[in-house]
């Protein structure tokens, strides 16, 4: 059977490969768009997870189909989603997939190779392939999740997990949890854990606890926007420059948590640790495992659970071609997101080098968006 043809393959059905797919389709750029839609937010989320983010971070390059418009549609209250629960964010990208006429396969790409001349072969898991022009790759985050050596080393994969596979408690109820981590993720699934009847959470982490108080993220806007006026606009600042942006978001996302938080995680049940990290990790009596801090304190749980984030590391990307250019695991983009490898083209987290710490949000998406859709279209 011939290979199927496709001027634009996008391989990713999450906010940027729907944005980006969006914004093709637009300009007129028959687009083929593979994946799970919004696979991680539905697999690798909990049901009852709350977003950090207003609703002013949607994914219409073209400013239409915004996640007002589908509040509005809807009949949602507004008010009645401050926060955001995921799954509202989840039923609007199937809206805006729709109104776009996006239909994401839920094929799965097995290796994407550079054809002879221009465009590349997608083959994928079934055996059949799609000759593209151009690609865009949006994989995500799901490749990248951090596993310290520390707990790999000294546990077997059942009693210990990264929140990026957890995200059902019954397993866990009346049992005492152990979460290495400081971000978001922590002490939200340190609430949930809690709720789902876990018989203790301890939440260890290096820094000091973070303030619970309502997160300004409107600085993102003008970072954004610079980014769209000036091409290669964060590349160009000085390093002192860029390292302020970063430390910015740190702060931010790691320093600041959300004040509904609070209460969730004030109960008896749960124990915060600052300033401290896992220094051993053995198995205690039984199934019990023995977590000796940095200070010696010596904490026993049943499951350690790794809030510990993600890092960009393309060669865990299964399909992504060998000889793509890396740097310290990222790809080596240009000014429009394009990769060494002429017309594959790499957004989202992986871009946070060379483009900064505001592309691993939804908020850029419709930025990259609105980038490579102009590269397309030259």
């Amino acid at each position: 059977m011939a290979p199927e043809r496709t001027p634009l393959l996008v391989i990713g059905s999450g906010p940027y490969g729907l944005a980006t797919a969006a914004e093709a389709l637009r300009l007129g750029i028959p687009t083929v768009v593979l994946g799970e839609p919004m696979g991680f937010w539905r697999g690798h989320m909990p049901a009852d997870m709350l977003l950090r983010s207003g609703r002013d971070w949607h994914l219409d390059a073209a400013g239409e189909h915004t996640l007002d418009a589908y509040v509005e549609a809807q009949g949602i209250d507004p008010e009645a989603i401050d926060p955001i629960p995921i799954a509202v964010f989840i039923g609007y990208a199937d809206w805006f997939a729709a109104q776009k006429g996006i239909e994401p396969r839920r094929e799965r790409v097995r290796a994407l190779t550079r054809r002879d001349g221009d465009g590349f072969e997608a083959r994928m898991e079934d055996g059949s392939s799609i000759l593209a022009d151009r690609v865009v790759a949006a994989p995500g985050i799901a490749d990248f999740a951090v596993e310290p050596a520390l707990v790999r080393e000294a546990l077997a994969p059942g009693p210990w997990s990264h929140t990026a596979r957890t995200v059902e408690f019954d397993a866990l109820r009346s049992r005492r949890c152990l979460i290495v981590g400081g971000r978001q993720s922590a002490f939200e699934w340190a609430a949930l854990l809690a709720e789902a009847g876990a018989a203790r959470v301890d939440v260890v982490h290096r820094h000091a606890t973070p303030e619970f108080t309502a997160s300004d993220w409107s600085f993102v806007d003008d970072l954004l926007a610079r980014t769209r006026e000036t091409r290669g606009w964060f590349r160009g600042l000085a390093e002192e420059e860029r390292a302020a942006i970063v430390q910015r978001f740190w702060q931010v996302g790691r320093l600041q948590l959300e004040p509904w938080l609070a209460d969730r995680i004030a109960r008896d049940s749960v124990r915060l640790w600052p300033h401290a990290e896992p220094a051993a990790i053995d198995r205690g009596p039984g199934e019990a495992i023995i977590v000796t801090l940095g200070d010696g304190t010596r904490l026993e749980t049943d499951h350690v659970l790794l809030a510990t984030g993600y890092r960009v590391d393309m060669r865990r990307v299964s399909y992504v071609p060998d000889d793509l250019e890396l740097s310290t695991g990222f790809p080596v983009l240009d000014e429009d997101f394009q990769t060494s490898l002429r017309g594959l083209y790499v957004p989202g987290f992986p871009s946070t080098r060379d483009f900064g710490p505001f592309f691993g949000f939804v908020a850029g998406a419709t930025t990259t968006a609105e980038i490579i859709g102009a590269a397309l279209n030259r």
